[in-house]
């Protein structure tokens, strides 16, 4: 790919603006995945996706996915894992497909399938519609959200439940699935 620059045009731009300029050209495209270590359970994120501390003691892990054209906000992948599991894989996808409604004000309909990481099964799900965040104990109260996606995967291993969640703007979510795909198909179970 042939680019031409203009040194007027950019001329005052930090080497910030200028990366995600050549972010957004598809330039870097092609950095090495990140790894993220969940406590039992390995898997690969794009390196696009910026790691970021976890906001809750039941994360394991926090990723920030960035909010593609026409979007106003950034999608987040969060991992959680549970000892024993938290509950059934069914259980948890109809809480996952509660927290959305669609126009008749009825929760949506849910994709649910099997899917294979490296040495794990997996279930990975997938719904839209308008997102009502689920509220914790001690955290702010979040806004509902219009237009939403979500991507899960759950996978149970060594008698451990893990559970990633992709929430975010529909258009954004939807251009990350095949990265979210790809993922799944990188997970590693490392405890027994």
């Amino acid at each position: 790919m042939r680019m031409r620059f203009c040194r007027h045009r950019y001329r005052g731009m930090g080497l910030g603006a200028v990366a995600v300029l050549l972010g957004g050209l598809g330039l870097g495209a092609d950095a090495p995945p990140q790894t993220i270590d969940a406590g039992g359970l390995k898997f690969e994120a794009p390196a696009a996706w910026k790691s970021t501390p976890p906001t809750s003691a039941m994360r394991r892990a926090e990723l920030r996915i960035p909010a593609v054209e026409g979007d106003k906000e950034p999608a987040e992948l969060q991992v959680f894992a549970f000892a024993g599991g938290a509950g059934s894989v069914e259980a948890n996808v109809k809480r996952w497909q509660s927290q959305f409604k669609g126009a008749d004000g009825n929760p949506p309909p849910i994709e649910s399938k099997s899917a294979k990481g490296k040495n794990v099964d997996v279930t990975r799900v997938e719904t839209s519609g308008h997102y009502f965040p689920s509220q914790f104990p001690g955290q702010p109260k979040q806004a509902d959200r219009p237009n939403y996606r979500l991507l899960g995967a759950i996978a149970q291993t060594g008698g451990t439940g893990y559970f990633l969640k992709l929430v975010g703007p529909d258009k954004t979510v939807q251009a990350a699935r095949p990265e979210f795909d790809q993922l799944i198909a990188s997970m590693n179970a490392t405890s027994p």
